[in-house]
């Protein structure tokens, strides 16, 4: 996670967004995104996961293999439903599209 922060704050100053644009988007206080971008990192958080993936799709990037590896909700959510089988595998890709069609619709 700390490379991933590493990444993020060099990505916003190269991106000349603002501390303060991230919190407003994600709903949290400049000074907590402001903890998060410079390292101070007591522990993982679900916001310091947030701030890292705003940033990493602000900067093009889309969502990372890390990111993705790196989020235990989404892990263990796809660990309790799938059973390992092609078919569902393929009926999880298509729910999760889904869910982007519904982002875009917001």
């Amino acid at each position: 996670m700390a490379v991933r922060v590493q990444r993020a704050s060099a990505a916003c100053r190269e991106l000349g967004v603002s501390q303060q644009q991230i919190a407003e988007a994600l709903g949290a206080s400049q000074s907590q995104v402001s903890r998060i971008l410079g390292g101070r990192l007591q522990r993982h958080s679900r916001l310091a996961e947030d701030v890292c993936l705003f940033v990493e799709r602000l900067a093009g990037g889309g969502v990372s293999l890390d990111a993705v590896k790196g989020n235990p909700d989404l892990v263990g959510a796809v660990q309790s439903v799938w059973d390992g089988s092609a078919s569902h595998a393929k009926a999880l890709s298509t729910v999760i599209r889904s869910l982007a069609l519904l982002h875009r619709a917001e």
